[in-house]
C-alpha cells in the first residue's frame, strides 16, 4: 500500500533537522564527552544512523504519527549509546508532539500517561539509588524531552478540537437558520396566495359572469345592469388589491385590510347583487381574530363557488357556536350543469382546507343529496394561542394541500 505524500512542512522539518545534525557532527558538538561510560560508540560516525532515521521519521509525523514515534523512539535509544546529537533529540520531541496532535485520541491519551510516568520514575528512582540532589536533574531532562512535548501537543489538540466543534455548531446554526428562513418564505407565500385568491376571485368571477351575459343578450337594459355590476366589482376588487399591496410593502393596510364577521352582511349583499339568492343566519358572537378571518374567507370563497357552479336556487349561509367551536356551513343547489359560468383555478377548496387545518379544525366539502355543502368547524380555544397555530402551520398546509386538491378533483372537477 502506497503511503500518502508527506506534507510540505514535514519535508522542511526533516531536511532542516538532518542538515542541522550534520552541522553539529561536523563541528564536533555532542551531548556527551567521548569518555562518558554511556557512550559505548565514540566518534562522529555512530551518531549518523540515528540522525538519518530520525529525519526520515519526520517525513511521517503527520501522515503516520504512531509509526514515526515508534521508529523514532528506537532511534533515540540508539543515540543514547553514542556521544549524542542534539538535533536527534530535538526531532524526537517533535515526533512526540506530532503523535499527540495528529494521532488517534486513544494514542494521544496513552502517550500522556506513559511520558508522565517515565518522568516521575526518572525523578524518583535515581534519587532513591544515589541519594544526591543532582539525581533529580535526570527527571527534569526526561520531563523536558518527553512529557513537555506531549503536554504541549495535548493543549494544541484540545484547542483545535474546540475550534472544530465551534465551526460545526456555527454551520449547523446557519443551516437551521436557512431552513427556518425557507419555511417562513414558503409559509408567507402560501398565506399571500390564499389572501389574493379569496379577495379577488369573488369580484373577478362576478365580472366574468356578467360580461358574458352582456355579450350574449341583445338587450340594452340588461347590458347596462351587467356593466354596472362589472364596474362595482372592478372598483371593489381594485381597492382590495391596493390594500393587500400596502400590507405586503410596509405592513400598513389599515383596519379595513383584515375583514371581520361583521362584514358578512355586506358580503352577502354583494353576492345578491351578482345574482345569487342568499340567506344569512349568523349567531357567532365574539370570536378570536384568526377564527374570524378564516370563517369570513370560507364564506366568501363558498359564495364565489356558488356563483360559478351552483344551479338556480337558494344559497344558505349559517354560522353558530357549538361546543367551543365556530360551525360554518354554506349550502347551495347542486346538480348537473354543462359547465361553470366562470373558469376556476382549483385552488378554492385547497385554500379553505388549509385555513381550517391551521386552526386544527375539520373541513368537508361535497354533495349532500341535491345540495353542495361546505362545512368547517373552527375551534375557538386553539385560536387563542398563536404559537399553537404557528406550530401546525406547516403540517396543515402540506396535508390540506394534498387532501384539498384530491377532494376538488374527485368531487366537483374544476370547482374553486
Amino acid at each position: 500500500m502506497d503511503l500518502p505524500r508527506p506534507h510540505r512542512f514535514d519535508v522542511f522539518v526533516a531536511v532542516g533537522g538532518l542538515l542541522g545534525g550534520l552541522l553539529l557532527v561536523g563541528i564536533g558538538l555532542t551531548t556527551r564527552p567521548a569518555d562518558d561510560p554511556i557512550a559505548v560508540f565514540d566518534g562522529p560516525w555512530p551518531m549518523l544512523p540515528p540522525l538519518v532515521v530520525m529525519a526520515g521519521c519526520e517525513l511521517l509525523r503527520r501522515t503516520a504519527p504512531r509509526a514515526a514515534l515508534l521508529t523514532g523512539t528506537a532511534a533515540v535509544c540508539a543515540d543514547l549509546v553514542t556521544q549524542g546529537n542534539l538535533a536527534t533529540v530535538l526531532m524526537f520531541t517533535d515526533l512526540l508532539y506530532a503523535a499527540v496532535v495528529y494521532g488517534p485520541l486513544a494514542s494521544a491519551r496513552r502517550i500522556q500517561w506513559i511520558t508522565g510516568l517515565l518522568t516521575v520514575a526518572a525523578t524518583l528512582v535515581p534519587f532513591a539509588v544515589w541519594r544526591v540532589p543532582e539525581a533529580l536533574l535526570i527527571g527534569v531532562v526526561v520531563g523536558v524531552v518527553a512529557y513537555a512535548p506531549a503536554a504541549t501537543g495535548w493543549i494544541v489538540r484540545d484547542h483545535r478540537d474546540a475550534a472544530e466543534a465551534a465551526r460545526l455548531r456555527a454551520e449547523q446554526t446557519a443551516l437551521l437558520a436557512e431552513m427556518d428562513r425557507s419555511q417562513a418564505v414558503a409559509s408567507e407565500r402560501a398565506r399571500m396566495a390564499r389572501e389574493l385568491h379569496d379577495m379577488v376571485a369573488n369580484h373577478l368571477s362576478a365580472i366574468a359572469i356578467h360580461s358574458t351575459a352582456a355579450l350574449s343578450i341583445d338587450d340594452p337594459g340588461t347590458s347596462r345592469e351587467a356593466l354596472a355590476v362589472i364596474r362595482e366589482n372592478s372598483v371593489e376588487g381594485l381597492g382590495e388589491m391596493r390594500r393587500l399591496i400596502g400590507i405586503l410593502r410596509d405592513g400598513h393596510g389599515g383596519p379595513s385590510a383584515v375583514p371581520t364577521l361583521d362584514g358578512l352582511p355586506a358580503l352577502v349583499d354583494g353576492a345578491r347583487a351578482n345574482g345569487l339568492d342568499v340567506t344569512l343566519d349568523a349567531e357567532h358572537g365574539r370570536v378570536p381574530a384568526p377564527v374570524e378571518l378564516a370563517a369570513y374567507r370560507i364564506v366568501q370563497e363558498s359564495l364565489t363557488n356558488a356563483l360559478k357552479h351552483a344551479c338556480p336556487g337558494r344559497v344558505t349561509v349559517r354560522l353558530a357556536r357549538r361546543d367551543g367551536a365556530l360551525d360554518v356551513r354554506v349550502s347551495s343547489p347542486y346538480g348537473h350543469r354543462d359547465g361553470p359560468r366562470a373558469p376556476g383555478s382549483g385552488a378554492g377548496l385547497v385554500g379553505m382546507r388549509e385555513r381550517t387545518a391551521l386552526l386544527e379544525g375539520t373541513f368537508t366539502a361535497g354533495p349532500e343529496g341535491t345540495r353542495w355543502t361546505v362545512h368547517a368547524t373552527l375551534p375557538l380555544t386553539e385560536a387563542d394561542r398563536p404559537a399553537e397555530v404557528d406550530r401546525v402551520a406547516g403540517a396543515g398546509r402540506d396535508a390540506g394541500a394534498g387532501r384539498g386538491a384530491a377532494a376538488g378533483r374527485d368531487a366537483e372537477g374544476d370547482r374553486s
